[in-house]
């Protein structure tokens, strides 16, 4: 599916050094805090994205991008279900909060199905599109958390977080309402202050699509647009998921994709979907800049649920390329943006959720809300992704603390990209 235009403000001197105080509180939030990392078991390295759920509950989490997670827990002893489509699940017993968990989990085993193998991938891929169209009316309703770091050379400059209201499908994010928000930046030669707008819009599926037209993998134009493989069948339980790597066909002019979705075996559910692809449309109207080795990445995983339709575990939304100027060394560019779905549930609200706009700006919602730091103090949520310690030092380091966000000034001297 090619991503829509969207960009954010670019200044030739810097941009406006906003700040923020991310310092959290350590206020109780339950009896029992359980804090550990998830590790893959052969490699020692922290595993990311891993389901940890209770046993017997609807209390959950999930490790962040560093494999770290932390949970408050009512009572001890609990038992803990801990599963990444990738690896083998288990469950751990927690009797104590007082040291960290390791858990390490073991590669699943692949095995190939005894079947045309080339045949059996798309076939897997145009029953996983009729299985989410047939439930794509499905709603979920719940909370996400957002949080945006911008790098330049490496260096973070710019972190954003939002609190959203949500409402999904089990394709996409269908709209959202903004909680609570807050964003600091240093000077630096270019911000993305609207960069959600990509989390926002991407999907799987989309009804209003043109089904004749459409470049979605999951679509019935997949053996026209698409190479499919399958790479093997992850074991689970007494059924499977068969992992089967994609990249668009030669013939497909004007947009190229590649990645790996996941597909239940047995009720066709997609279980995650992580896709690569050099159509990015954003650009400077600054003729001096040049974007180039564009690069976009879409990873989306869903929850593990029995039901026909399962909602969105989390979306993270990767931007790397090079900027080029006369007389200046290329300069690199990282946008990472991850989103996490909580207290997700199929209960109807009376909130207002708005879709995904051209015109909405980050900042402008951010603002329309009163910003409230106990709830940043005391969100478990929050807690749970701590800020990297190498993006607060570089944000001390330069002073970029302080207030949240200072009063919108009357002109700002920036340049506008279309």
């Amino acid at each position: 599916m090619p991503l829509l235009k969207r960009w954010g403000k670019c200044a030739a001197s810097g941009c406006a050094a906003l700040v923020l105080l991310l310092t959290l509180s350590h206020a109780a939030q339950a009896q029992y805090q359980v804090r550990g990392v998830t590790l893959d078991k052969e490699t020692n390295q922290p595993l990311p994205f891993v389901s940890i759920a209770v046993k017997g509950t609807t209390m959950g989490t999930a490790s962040n991008e560093n494999g770290e997670f932390s949970l408050n827990l009512p009572s001890l002893p609990r038992t803990l279900i801990v599963s990444e489509i990738s690896h083998v699940r288990d469950t751990v017993r927690v009797t104590s909060g007082d040291k960290p968990l390791q858990i390490a989990l073991a590669s699943a085993s692949i095995t190939l199905p005894e079947v045309k193998v080339g045949s059996y991938a798309f076939q897997l891929a145009d029953r996983a599109y009729e299985q989410m169209r047939k439930n794509y009316s499905q709603k979920f309703y719940g909370k996400a958390f957002y949080r945006q770091v911008t790098r330049i050379d490496n260096e973070p400059t710019e972190i954003q977080e939002m609190v959203w209201n949500v409402k999904s499908n089990n394709s996409r994010i269908e709209g959202t309402s903004i909680a609570q928000g807050r964003y600091a930046a240093k000077q630096a030669l270019m911000s993305f202050k609207d960069f959600s707008f990509y989390t926002k819009v991407y999907g799987l599926y989309d009804p209003a699509m043109d089904s004749t037209t459409s470049l979605s993998l999951l679509s019935p134009n997949t053996v026209k647009n698409y190479y499919l493989e399958i790479v093997g069948i992850l074991e689970r339980g007494e059924g499977g998921i068969a992992e089967i790597s994609f990249e668009t066909r030669p013939e497909v002019k004007n947009y190229y994709a590649k990645g790996t979705i996941w597909i239940d075996v047995d009720t066709y559910k997609v279980e995650r979907f992580r896709m690569t692809t050099p159509n990015f449309s954003g650009q400077s109207n600054n003729p001096a800049f040049k974007f180039k080795d564009k690069e976009m990445q879409i990873d989306m995983t869903f929850q593990n649920t029995p039901d026909a339709a399962s909602p969105l575990d989390h979306i993270k939304t990767t931007l790397n390329f090079v900027i080029e100027r006369p007389g200046q060394t290329r300069t690199k560019m990282n946008v990472s943006a991850f989103t996490f779905f909580y207290d997700t549930n199929q209960t109807p609200t009376n909130i207002e959720y708005a879709r995904a706009s051209r015109d909405t700006k980050d900042l402008d919602d951010i603002r329309s809300v009163k910003y409230d730091p106990e709830f940043w103090a005391n969100n478990a949520v929050v807690k749970r992704t701590p800020v990297e310690d190498e993006v607060i030092k570089s944000f001390e380091q330069k002073g970029a603390f302080g207030t949240m966000l200072p009063p919108k000034p009357a002109k700002a001297p920036t340049r506008k990209l279309q």
